[in-house]
């Protein structure tokens, strides 16, 4: 539950804080009309541009975020044959899919995994843990790569910011109205908004955010399957099956910071309602997905 208070806290924080400074610095009284009513059109248009630039300032701030919480040093210039192996094949796996090449960095963590995270397709970077080059085979390694390669190559980061943007503009939207509706019904305000509008506001938004973050982790779920069906066409059904199960055989969870859990090769587990809110899907499921290609 921990976990998810926090990644979903991560999703809403920069929309909840432009909410609240929007409404200090008076912004937002373009959504009253008249000091009566709500203008559904200048909401809608207001709910977008924060919803969506929210979302997008995230996207900006990924390379950058990802480097600072996992401690990731990119290797500049190899300074051994591992090192060296790492930039060789990410730079054939981006050359074989028609990307620029990525920046590559290893964090030290005894968690099996790796991520890729970026603004764009040609603007990105893939890294992987230091406990996954000690634990996995070069084989399976280099399937891990192509993963993350093919998330980069689909845009998967860019698509995710846009699903993100598009939930974002309907929480933002909704938790007004519903805001409004409390103020004028409920608490009988005829002139601006009070205090229940506002408090009412912020307790929808995180509610509607939760709501939401179901529709974007089912996205981030189909995009795995994808992504290991990208890795297998570029390192090998073979390897990328291989390296699935060498991750159903490790004995420890592969823990990345929560910002971030949505972008690598590994996921959490859970079950019930849980599982609506995991990133990827179970892998078991993904290594059936493998087998049954053709």
């Amino acid at each position: 539950m921990k976990r998810i208070l926090l990644f979903l806290a991560t999703n809403l924080a920069i929309i909840v804080v432009l909410s609240i400074t929007l409404r200090l610095l008076g912004v937002e009284r373009i959504l009253d009309e008249q000091g009566a009513g709500l203008n559904i059109n200048s909401l809608l248009i207001f709910a977008a541009v924060f919803g969506f630039g929210g979302s997008f300032m995230s996207l900006a701030m990924s390379k950058w975020t990802a480097k600072r919480f996992t401690g990731a040093q990119v290797i500049e210039m190899p300074r051994n044959a591992q090192e060296h192996w790492l930039v060789t094949t990410v730079q054939r796996q981006a050359k074989a899919v028609g990307i620029d090449m990525p920046e590559v960095a290893i964090y030290d963590a005894p968690d099996v995994n790796a991520f890729a995270t970026g603004m764009s397709r040609n603007n990105a970077l893939v890294a992987v843990s230091t406990g996954l080059l000690n634990t996995m085979s070069q084989d399976e390694a280099e399937a891990v790569l192509a993963h993350e390669v093919s998330h980069v190559a689909n845009g998967d980061m860019v698509t995710l910011a846009l699903i993100q943007g598009v939930v974002n503009t309907f929480v933002i939207f909704l938790s007004r109205v519903i805001g409004h509706t409390v103020d004028r019904v409920i608490f009988k305000t005829e002139n601006g908004h009070g205090p229940a509008f506002w408090v009412t506001a912020i307790i929808a938004e995180i509610v509607l955010g939760i709501l939401a973050s179901i529709i974007v982790m089912w996205f981030s779920r189909q995009r795995e399957f994808r992504a290991d069906a990208g890795g297998a066409s570029l390192a090998g059904r073979n390897k990328m099956i291989a390296a699935l199960r060498r991750l159903q055989l490790t004995s420890q969870q592969a823990h990345l910071p929560d910002q971030l859990a949505a972008f690598g090769i590994a996921g959490g587990i859970g079950s019930g309602i849980r599982s609506l809110f995991m990133s990827h899907p179970p892998l078991e499921e993904r290594i059936a997905a493998l087998e049954a290609q053709r």
